[in-house]
């Protein structure tokens, strides 16, 4: 039996403000858009492979009020070509800031981290070589 994670779907208190962050800054393309009764969900892939990210926003009369992150999401890694471009990029889009890019002697990858509008922390990594799944 084979198996691989097609996506995840992370709650949003604005859509269109997620999707710019994920499209604009982070480089995944809208693969597309789903209305039902309360939520509306906008899906996202990169160009090479990899799972999706789901995007969603709850109507305010089933999740009132910010995003609540619990301890169950630690992190959302996104794969990238230049870990320093995109970091900078986020940056001087007004993105908050946890760790500038960085080599890691563990793992032959370059990463910096961000938080997303709504708080996610993401993992931005530049593999050296081939990036896992391809």
């Amino acid at each position: 039996m084979s198996s691989s994670v097609g996506q995840f779907c992370i709650a949003v208190s604005d859509l269109e403000r997620s999707v710019r962050f994920y499209t604009e800054i982070m480089g995944l393309k809208e693969q597309g858009r789903t209305e039902i009764p309360n939520v509306n969900e906008v899906h996202l892939a990169g160009e090479v492979g990899g799972g999706r990210l789901q995007l969603a926003k709850f109507a305010e009369t089933l999740r009132p009020g910010s995003i609540d992150h619990g301890f169950a999401l630690w992190k959302i890694y996104i794969n990238v070509d230049d870990a320093h471009a995109t970091w900078k990029k986020a940056v001087d889009a007004g993105t908050e800031s946890v760790m500038v890019p960085e080599r890691l002697d563990r793992w032959p990858v370059i990463v910096g981290f961000v938080l997303d509008p709504d708080g996610y922390l993401i993992e931005i990594i530049q593999h050296d070589g081939k990036r896992p799944g391809e």
